[in-house]
Order: C-alpha cells, then structure tokens, then sequence
C-alpha cells in the first residue's frame, strides 16, 4: 500500500534534524530506529535516547495515507542521503511490517518495529520558568562558552553547561575545572532564580540546529527537563542531577597586568606556534615585557617555536604557562576584535574578557611547564 509519496529533501532535511541522538547499538534495539508519523499532510519524525527527543515536521503538505511506524533511523538517512536531489520518493508498506522506499529504478525494502513500541519521554510538568531568545542569540551564548564543557569527566555535573536564570538575565557557564567560559543576555521576562545543568549531548545538538536568524526560540525549564520550541523542532532533555560550582569563586578581580590584544593576531600567532608544541602535554609559554609579548613552544625533540607581538603594556615582566588549546578555543569562538587580557602573576588564573562589555569571561588556569 502506498503511504507517502514526496521529495528527496522534504524527507532528508527533517531526519537529519532528528538523527544525531540516536545510538547505533542501543540495548533497545527500537531506539535505533526513527518514529515516522503523518497526521493530515504533516509527516512528524522523533527520535529518542531516552535522555533527550527531538521532533519536527515537513514543511511541505505532503499526499498519502495516515500511518505510524518506525525504521532504521541510520539506513534511511544513507539512502535518501545516497538518492539524487532531485528524485521523488515514494514508501510503500507491506503485510508482515515491510517498508518500501522507491526512488527511480532503486529499490529498497526495510524492516520496521511497532510504532506503539517506541518509548516516549514522559513530559514534565509546568515549568520554573520561560522566556524566549532569538536563534541568533542563543547560538552565539553557546558558542561563547560550550568548549570548555568537561568530556567523560568523573564530575559528572561538569559533563554539560550550567544555565541560569535570574531577572532580566539567562547565564550559560562551562567548565571541565582547567577553564571556565561565562557568557550572559538579557531577555524581555522577569524570570524566578533557577538553574539546571544540560547535558554535553543536548547543547551540541540544540547547537547544530539553532539557524543564524531573529526567528525565536522558546525555552521553558520543567520538572528535571527543559524543552527547547523553535520553528516545527521540539527538544525535550533530561537536565544532569548535580550542584555546579561556584563559579564566581574562580573569577579573578585583582590582576593587575592587563592589557588589550588584536584577537586575529594572536590567534595566528599561536597556531603557528602550536605546530611544534608538545604533542602530548600542549603546553605554550607567555613572556609578558613592556611594549611586547613573546610565544614560545618546545617539544620534546628540542625544537622551538617564538612568536613575538607588540602590545600597548608597561607592566611588569612575567613568564607564565598554559595549555596551547584551551587559549586557541577562546580565541576561535569569540566575534570580538579586540580581547582584554588580565594576568596576576605565574600561578594565577587568567581573565580574558571582551572590552567595555560585561556579559563574557573566560578565566584559564596557568600549567607548569
């Protein structure tokens, strides 16, 4: 029986919005699947790893019969993926639960789970809190702070990005406890005090879906959830059981060797010298001198990289250590032009900040090398 009958890209685009939780080996083998639903002429897709869902529609009125079913979410995304753009696709259901899917002179024939079998995440209740941002917006607040989440930390509570609400203000803090990013916005609500920590696997997908646009995003805090509503995609997460820490305990106020930097300049300088930092410990030297700052990597097979760049400083001298990556991370992520650095002395944390502006630090241990 013929169920739905659409182009390539009316179908592929809303899978891929789906696809990127789900496990390829789960021990419910149903979760590898994608829930495909089509209601009037809207064809619905949700997928689930039980900590997170996402769902979202066509945006064509598409012909075809109702139905519900579920199928492998990795091998349909290849095959449509595999199919020209232009190509119209047509499904087709069988006795027995096969699923058709014909596109020119292809054929491919899948097996399908029961819709009734796939697990849904039970939605909390009414929320702490909501307010909405633009798209734009809130990409720029990730991008701005989620490099510096912890990866497979034993701090589980440091796997994730710590958001925060309070007056007119959302706060997004990262840290893996060798750096911390901070970056805020305010929003047209009086919002209650609450924060929740939302796991790695949802901000880096929420990140991939978020468009450069003034079109808004919902997000509304819930019992142990936060549900994200833009445009026809709804993300549904678990938040991560645990206390953050306190990060403005770790914000240092009184360096006093501070000084501004082009951002580009420094970038550049610091990837040339990375080529021959330490493959294993990435470690870069900072000698602060009036009037200039040197960059200096060495490797274990006692070749030397320096770089030198002028800078508007008459401070005190200073030589200070630090982790090659986790400064070419903030100075990747930034749109600003020009950063502030602050320093204390060569085993205080540094402060780079973003000139005349309040709502963006990044504070960066110092490593002995």
């Amino acid at each position: 029986m013929l169920i739905l009958q659409a182009e390539r890209d009316a179908l592929l685009k809303p899978l891929l919005a789906v696809t990127g939780i789900v496990e390829r080996r789960h021990t419910l083998p149903i979760l590898s699947n994608v829930l495909i639903e089509k209601k009037g002429g809207q064809v619905g897709f949700l997928a689930t790893d039980l900590e997170i869902q996402i769902t979202t529609a066509s945006s064509d009125e598409l012909p075809g019969e109702d139905f519900r079913l579920t199928t492998s979410a990795k091998k349909l995304q290849d095959i449509l993926r595999a199919i020209p753009g232009n190509a119209t696709v047509t499904l087709e259901q069988l006795d027995g639960g096969r699923l058709v899917l014909k596109a020119g002179k292809s054929r491919f024939n899948l097996q399908t789970l029961p819709a009734e079998d796939f697990p849904l995440l039970s939605v909390g209740s009414a929320g702490e809190s909501s307010f909405s941002l633009s798209q734009r917006e809130l990409k720029r607040l990730i991008s701005q702070v989620q490099y510096s989440m912890a990866v497979q930390d034993i701090r589980y509570y440091l796997n994730g990005l710590l958001m925060q609400t309070d007056g007119n203000q959302v706060r997004l803090v990262a840290t893996d406890g060798h750096r911390l990013a901070f970056a805020s916005a305010d929003v047209t609500a009086t919002l209650p005090k609450a924060e929740v920590i939302l796991p790695r696997k949802t901000i880096i997908e929420l990140y991939k879906l978020l468009q450069d646009s003034d079109d808004e995003i919902k997000i509304e805090v819930l019992a142990n959830q936060v549900r994200f509503s833009f445009g026809a995609t709804v993300i549904i997460s678990k938040v991560v059981d645990g206390k953050f820490p306190d990060y403005n305990r770790v914000i240092p106020l009184d360096n006093e060797k501070i000084f501004l930097i082009e951002r580009l300049e420094f970038l550049h300088a610091l990837q040339r010298a990375a080529i021959l930092a330490n493959e294993k410990f990435r470690g870069v030297r900072l000698v602060l001198a009036p009037g200039k700052m040197s960059i200096l990597c060495t490797n274990s097979e006692q070749e030397e990289a320096e770089e030198e760049l002028e800078i508007a400083f008459q401070g005190g001298t200073l030589e200070i250590g630090f982790n090659i990556n986790y400064l070419l991370d903030v100075l990747t992520n930034l749109p600003a032009d020009t950063l502030q650095l602050a320093f204390g002395d060569s085993n205080r944390s540094a402060l780079f900040t973003i000139p005349d502006v309040s709502n963006f630090k990044y504070i960066v241990m110092p490593m002995r090398i």
